[in-house]
């Protein structure tokens, strides 16, 4: 059931529909429903209760269940129902015991304790008893045997009596006895005693061999270690794996198959008395676990006889919904997180969908984190892998710069008030700038006006800052205009190296002027004639088609707009800017690549020597008209007065000409972008968002 449907909890709720009185059909089977998305909210809150069932979802749960009754075995992560048999809820609880060691040494804390003991209490002289011991004070024993033999002779010694009985005994050994894995094995009527400390329980399927488990799972790590088979207990449970419902399509498999849990703990033990201090281990917490990059910057763990797990380098690390893939160099450290050693090759992925799982459950035990659903073909796959990489690496990027940004106004040293009035005033002010900062990675208009190729940039920033309702409309069907142009330049680039000119059939398309229907063409031809572009980043072209389908839903709603009779009312231009935005600023996000390409116009390129040029010039990026000098090291030339565009990693510049160009217009006198718009009779028009024309002599013996 959903979550938050209480007063008192916030928890999900699990309902059992038991029945002794089954059909033999059904029996020895459990019909699990997966009813947790079907909730309303309610209006008011009222506790923990934000989320009620209403009719439609009472309706929909109860045909689930009706549903589950006649389900097979088995499911898949996409369905709401999925049968199991009894014996996949069943499971074993197996006891994993280690040897208790003890060293033994009398401290001060020691001899106070056994001065409290009531055997020595209730004797003739207890004070003369405890003086008699206070000589031992700083001793230590390797056994319990010498540790006793002595105790006694000192008491002896002074001519006092030393107390009898196993219980006497066992309370002496827990005030002088120092846990030590090193330390004697201490055995209790010849059987070896546990340790209660290092004892593990390992809750595992019924169906899973336990000594084989223990073989393979615990034995390399604890030679020493025995099952208890005397405590094993058998349960039932169901699982929260079970219940989980897949957004995605594709394989899933569970996280196992995907990497392994680090079970090797790590005892940070106390040093001995008059031993020196041992180096102690660097602890990654999870206050550190995002903003460190390696092991040295962690504190030292503390040395308090606990036990911690290792991690190092490419390890995973965390815990429900905050994961990190160490960096490889990382080095060592100790950490009461979970750690995974994933795969070869799925670490990123692995740490990106475990990140995605926030509003799941938590793990309570190791075996639930293993059974987690993972999607089998983005997990696997290389390629996501690499674009994973730089995600998660701009992500830690991001997350340094911004760190000790707009402090807690209270944390410094300052203690005069008008100072700290005043540093109040100076972080509003940055604070007001940091929202300004930011606003491109939250808005997709601000970010094309920042980061796109200047003829989007441009059309971006003209829509951001307009105000009437009929200008804003203006220009977003600009905007969205403008970027198939772009996209159209780029696609028919491709096309014209595709077939090696610009083939009869290409210069047909744009010979009376380009459209916004003769770009979403060219785009179109482009996905379905070019396998593989020079420009690796037009791939995402093909991704669905969404960037295509969200320009035909401009190019269909300006056409409609326009072809509309009698004169539109504000309140009517607000509804048809309010229907439009939402596919333009799509568009604009499913081509944020553009954003990585670099669009450049080459002023000139000087020579270095036979291998080595440079490329001095303008870069064509943003919404600034005057453009970013840049100066670039080539190995080859390129032409001067001509725009190339490169993707990221850099590879070899695509000359963009006669499709765009950079003119001086001897109109306004200032250089302007221009793209092709028409071409035919020998000569190549191009436009500029001013709307000013350039033509250019043109003709297939000069396409190069």
């Amino acid at each position: 059931m959903p979550d938050q449907l209480f007063y008192n909890t916030g928890v999900s709720t699990y309902l059992w529909v038991l029945s002794n009185r089954k059909k033999s059909a059904h029996r020895g089977r459990v019909a699990l429903v997966k009813a947790q998305d079907h909730w309303q909210k309610a209006r008011q809150s009222s506790g923990s209760k934000r989320k009620y069932l209403g009719p439609d979802q009472l309706n929909k749960i109860v045909r689930l269940y009706e549903e589950a009754l006649s389900t097979p075995v088995g499911g898949s992560p996409r369905d709401q129902v999925s049968v199991v048999r009894n014996e996949d809820l069943l499971y074993r609880q197996i006891v994993i015991e280690c040897p208790l060691r003890l060293r033994f040494e009398l401290t001060t804390d020691g001899l106070q304790q056994l001065s409290s003991l009531r055997s020595i209490q209730r004797g003739d002289h207890p004070e003369k008893l405890v003086g008699a011991l206070r000589g031992l004070v700083g001793t230590s024993w390797a056994t319990s045997s010498d540790a006793f033999s002595a105790l006694r002779h000192a008491v002896a010694t002074a001519g006092q009596t030393w107390p009898r009985g196993a219980a006497f005994e066992r309370s002496v050994r827990n005030a002088i006895g120092v846990r030590d894995d090193q330390g004697e094995v201490q055995q209790r009527r010849g059987v070896t005693e546990p340790d209660p400390e290092l004892r593990d329980l390992v809750v595992m399927p019924l169906r899973d061999d336990p000594v084989e488990y223990f073989r393979k799972e615990v034995l390399p790590h604890a030679p020493d270690a025995w099952l208890n088979h005397a405590k094993t207990r058998l349960g039932c449970a169901i699982r929260t794996s079970l219940f989980y419902v897949a957004e995605l399509d594709g394989e899933f498999g569970p996280l196992r198959t995907f990497a392994q849990l680090e079970t090797e703990r790590v005892k940070l033990r106390r040093p001995r008395r008059g031993e020196a201090e041992p180096i102690p281990p660097k602890h990654l917490t999870a206050s550190y676990l995002h903003s460190v990059d390696s092991a040295l910057e962690l504190p030292d763990a503390e040395l308090d006889d606990s036990e911690l797990t290792p991690c190092t380098g490419g390890d995973l690390v965390g815990r429900s919904g905050n994961w990190r893939l160490l960096p490889a160099g990382f080095g060592d450290a100790v950490t009461r997180l979970f750690v995974l050693h994933p795969t070869p090759g799925s670490g990123r992925g692995l740490c990106e969908w475990l990140n995605s799982r926030k509003g799941h459950a938590a793990y309570p035990q190791a075996r639930e984190l293993l059974d987690t659903p993972v999607p089998v073909e983005l997990v696997a796959a290389p390629e996501v892998e690499d674009l994973l990489e730089e995600v998660q690496e701009g992500r830690h990027a991001l997350r340094m710069a911004t760190d000790g940004i707009l402090p807690n106004v209270f944390a410094g040293s300052e203690t005069r008030v008008a100072e700290i009035r005043q540093f109040i005033r100076f972080i509003a002010r940055e604070a007001r700038l940091a929202k300004q900062l930011v606003r491109p990675f939250d808005d997709p208009v601000w970010r094309a006006e920042a980061s796109y190729p200047f003829h989007v940039a441009a059309l971006a920033r003209r829509y951001r800052v307009s105000t009437h309702p009929a200008e804003r409309k203006d220009g977003l069907l600009k905007l969205g205009e403008g970027t198939a142009r772009t996209l159209g330049v780029l696609a028919l680039r491709e096309l014209i190296a595709h077939h090696g000119s610009f083939t009869s059939s290409l210069r047909k398309t744009i010979g009376h002027g380009a459209t916004f229907g003769t770009w979403t063409t060219l785009i179109k031809r482009f996905t379905d004639e070019v396998p593989t572009p020079q420009l690796p980043e037009l791939l995402a072209l093909r991704e669905h088609d969404v960037t295509l389908s969200f320009l035909k839903e401009i190019k269909d709603h300006r056409n409609n707009s326009h072809h509309a009779h009698g004169v539109r009312r504000n309140h009517e231009i607000d509804e048809d800017v309010e229907n439009l935005e939402p596919y333009v600023v799509s568009a604009l996000n499913s081509v944020n690549w553009l954003s990585s390409t670099d669009w450049f116009w080459v002023e000139r390129c000087e020579y270095l020597d036979d291998s080595s040029f440079q490329a001095v010039g303008l870069r064509l990026r943003g919404s600034h008209p005057s453009w970013e000098p840049f100066s670039r090291s080539i190995n080859h030339p390129l032409r001067p007065d001509r725009i190339y565009v490169d993707g990221n990693p850099s590879g070899v510049p695509i000359d963009l000409w006669p499709l765009a160009m950079v003119s001086l217009c001897p109109d306004c006198r200032t250089r302007e972008l221009f793209l092709l718009n028409s071409i035919s009779g020998g000569a190549a028009v191009l436009r500029s968002l001013e709307e000013h024309e350039l033509t250019i002599p043109y003709t297939t013996q000069n396409q190069n």
